[in-house]
């Protein structure tokens, strides 16, 4: 059976963190989350660090997808493109991700992500734009066998607490209907943070398989502990005048493929293929759900690539998706409507990883 090394078990693991920081999403919904790449999917012709007790990973990554189509619980709202009264959001997330080994098993790690996002439609002649530093997470993280283990496989969890270091309430003109102009806050999928302290709970595994193949999971589920943010979004329905400080997950599991050792033009590059949910929840796990949110979640296929060179690795994955569900939130219930949320068809994830 072939083993997993631990250079790509510690390379692949620093991108947990950036399954923990909120940035917008896939659309309006969807968790404000990277790509966490996956350790153990790499080949082992890396040069083995198994009596390596210190040593720093840095991870750069990036983002990027149009959300356009708007939906109704699970249903496609046509009519917004007949009528040309879309919302499009255009985003790109930046991420710096830092994992510093104390040991085998401990590691230190920190997120720091950035974005620049557009936004327009839905009547208005009005294009927003906005950017910046979002919420930075710093935690740790722990495998619960001591790598390298004798199977291949492992388990990880991690910790990282949430600060509001991005900006929640950036804000532009608006021209209202009497044609007046208000200075307003930008709607809350592009704003950079959230403005809430917050702590997130992560976990991956993965386990070798048959003929180079890994079976593997991530999870992540970010805790918002505060009701709202404070900052004001000019709604009419009753309970939605403030942001919510919403939860958010995110889910992926699938299988990956080494190439063979005797390809050696293709020595170091794994495909993969898996599932990815993420999503907004209408009720918060800790504390109060109260104000406005988009709740609901995306299910997509996920095809990937990533290659490994020596310290290095590159990442490219484009989730598709096949289930787009804006659920009703507590204020649909309680005024019995139902709010609608865009979607983005796909998206584009690259990253490249280096150990130091």
């Amino acid at each position: 059976m072939k083993k997993i090394s631990l250079p790509a078990t510690i390379a692949a693991l620093t991108l947990i963190a950036a399954a923990t920081y909120k940035l917008p999403t896939q659309g309006c919904v969807a968790a404000h989350t990277l790509q966490p790449l996956v350790s153990g999917l790499s080949s082992s012709d890396q040069a083995p660090l198994s009596g390596r007790l210190r040593g720093l990973t840095v991870t750069f990554g990036y983002r990027t997808y149009a959300s356009y189509k708007h939906y109704v619980g699970d249903v496609y709202q046509m009519q917004r493109a007949v009528l040309h009264n879309e919302v499009q959001n255009h985003v790109d997330l930046f991420d710096l991700a830092i994992n510093y080994q104390l040991s085998p098993r401990w590691s230190f790690i920190s997120d720091i992500p950035g974005m620049a996002a557009t936004r327009h439609g839905g009547g208005s002649i009005n294009t927003y734009r906005d950017g910046g530093l979002g919420d930075v997470t710093v935690g740790a993280q722990a495998w619960l066998f001591r790598p390298p283990t004798e199977n291949g496989g492992n388990v990880a969890m991690a910790v990282s607490v949430k600060l509001p270091s991005g900006d929640n309430n950036a804000s532009g003109t608006t021209i209202l209907a009497n044609k007046q102009r208000q200075i307003r806050p930008f709607d809350e999928s592009i704003q950079p943070g959230d403005g809430s302290w917050g702590f997130v709970a992560a976990a991956q595994a993965y386990h070798p398989i048959y003929f180079n193949t890994v079976g593997y999971f991530t999870g992540s589920y970010l805790f918002n502990p505060r009701s709202t943010t404070g900052v004001l979004t000019y709604r009419s329905l009753p309970g939605e005048q403030l942001v919510s400080a919403a939860d958010q997950y995110l889910w992926r599991g699938g299988l990956s493929h080494a190439a063979p050792r005797a390809a050696h033009f293709a020595r170091g590059l794994v495909g993969s293929i898996g599932g990815r949910m993420e999503g907004v929840p209408a009720r918060d796990l800790i504390g109060d759900s109260k104000g406005f949110r988009r709740p609901g979640y995306v299910i997509s296929i996920e095809p990937a690539l990533l290659y490994s060179r020596g310290r290095t690795m590159f990442n490219i994955s484009a989730p598709w998706a096949m289930d787009r569900n804006r659920t009703t939130s507590i204020n649909d219930i309680a005024a019995h409507t139902h709010g609608d949320a865009a979607f983005s068809d796909y998206s584009i994830i690259t990253s490249v990883t280096r150990t130091f």
